[in-house]
């Protein structure tokens, strides 16, 4: 492994960890779904049927590991995907499993 992805370890570790539930997974999918326009945080609590408290934890830490992004639209808050971040996280596994040692080949884990 290069140094350049060495001292991104922890931080992907940390993303990892966050989308590590249940909820968190599926949250980050139905945004992605949603991608571009992402969706205000009723109508992804209406769809997970996730309570508000605890959609806020939830989309609290995808938000701070960069997973999500929120913009305030007047008196509501939309979520995204933050695709960049998660582009960079696929990546990372991407280039030791598929291009430096060839463990899985690409064309395999290409679904759609």
């Amino acid at each position: 492994m290069t140094k350049g992805v060495d001292r991104h370890v922890h931080r992907y570790a940390d993303m990892f960890t966050a989308l590590g539930t249940e909820s968190r997974l599926r949250i980050v999918r139905l945004l992605l779904a949603a991608h571009p326009d992402g969706m205000v945080v009723n109508e992804i609590g209406q769809a997970l049927d996730i309570a508000p408290s605890t959609l806020s934890h939830h989309l609290d830490k995808l938000k701070n590991e960069a997973l999500v992004t929120v913009r305030r639209e007047g008196t509501f808050l939309r979520y995204l995907a933050n695709t960049e971040s998660l582009q960079e996280l696929l990546g990372f596994l991407y280039a030791e499993c598929c291009t430096r040692n060839k463990a899985i080949q690409p064309e395999k884990i290409v679904c759609c």
